[in-house]
């Protein structure tokens, strides 16, 4: 049974499944941060950038399996795997939205 995703998080799993990069972008706001793995990237484009250099190319695909809520973030848990060492890994991606757009994301392994 798939998880009830608040709908930019669930725009941005389904355009990952995809492997659709401008669907991935378009649920952050402009001025967005993405923290992978204690690597920053601010903004849309750097975070572009990062999907073009860094998840496109092994088809990396985030299969959320659970959500919990922490104060202001929405913590989401599943597997990613695609063609890299190790797949598939559990991830945690840690969203926090803002005006009904993805305003920070965190993602640890």
């Amino acid at each position: 049974m798939p998880i009830a995703l608040p709908k930019p998080i669930a725009d941005y799993v389904a355009a990952n499944a995809r492997l659709d990069i401008d669907g991935m972008i378009q649920p952050f706001r402009g001025d967005a941060v993405f923290i992978d793995n204690g690597k920053r990237f601010e903004g849309q484009a750097a975070i572009r950038q990062l999907f073009e250099k860094e998840v496109i190319p092994v088809k990396a695909v985030f299969a959320p399996d659970a959500v919990r809520h922490a104060g202001d973030a929405v913590i989401v848990e599943g597997p990613a795997h695609g063609d890299f060492p190790g797949s598939p890994l559990r991830f945690t991606y840690r969203f926090v939205l803002a005006d009904g757009a993805i305003e920070t994301l965190e993602v640890t392994v």
